[in-house]
């Protein structure tokens, strides 16, 4: 019995089933061609300038005493007169942190003519955080704090935070207002194609920038400005359209 046709045959099946593998291959290939024809895929984005309105303004008091009870009386005597400068200038919105507490010291001279630290009193110290919508006018407060220095109040402004507090509802509104773009940039791509937009096929947000005002900068995690009054914030968008 020759066993040369029973090799041709296996040979011949080996190259039809290469074959119809090669052939599925390249229909699955021509099909995802073809799919991904049907589609555009664009950007869009929305940009808003804003004005900040509310304002945080960071502060700080502090004090210093030979024993921690004559720093706490000093501390207590100057937050109250802090109180008063507030309130007198209509700001009552604001909260006060807890005590930080820190030993004051001194290198001593020792008998055997060495040195150490020794403890010879307390400096305590509180921050405030003052609120206001009156985002042009307290910053101009941090020149009045002079006067509390004259009553012997070490007071220190940090410095403030401008926020804009309708930042959530602007990002929603600009969403929609970057999708109108990413629709309005695709039909005309489309239509240098001959081709028209069909339906949204998904939609992928970026993240939301807030800028100084005019500002281009960007991260992955989007920025967060809160050192200006006036603002920038830019929103992008993704999307996929159907084309026919």
């Amino acid at each position: 019995m020759n066993p040369r046709p029973h090799l041709f045959g296996l040979v011949a099946g080996l190259f039809l089933s290469a074959g119809l593998c090669f052939a599925s291959l390249v229909l699955a290939h021509t099909w995802a061609r073809l799919a991904e024809s049907q589609l555009i895929n664009v950007t869009g984005s929305a940009r808003k300038n804003v004005r900040a309105d509310l304002v945080i303004w960071h502060a700080s008091l502090s004090v210093d005493a030979s024993t921690l009870l004559e720093a706490q009386q000093k501390l207590r005597t100057g937050l109250e007169r802090v109180t008063a400068f507030l309130q007198a200038r209509q700001l009552a919105d604001y909260s006060v942190q807890p005590v930080q507490i820190r030993e004051i010291t001194a290198r001593e001279r020792n008998g055997d003519d060495s040195s150490s630290r020794v403890r010879v009193g307390y400096g305590l110290s509180q921050a405030l955080e003052i609120r206001s919508a009156e985002v042009e006018r307290v910053p101009r407060l941090a020149a009045d704090t002079g006067e509390l220095l004259q009553q012997d109040v070490a007071f220190v402004s940090d410095g403030f935070d401008f926020i804009y507090t309708k930042a959530g509802e602007a990002k929603v509104e600009m969403m929609a207002e970057a999708t109108k773009d990413a629709r309005s940039r695709a039909e005309q791509i489309a239509t240098q194609g001959g081709r028209s937009l069909m339906e949204l096929r998904c939609a992928h947000m970026g993240v939301v920038q807030i800028n100084p005002l005019y500002s281009g900068a960007t991260s992955w995690d989007g920025n967060n400005d809160t050192k200006s009054l006036e603002k920038t914030i830019v929103a992008t968008i993704s999307v996929s359209f159907a084309l026919k």
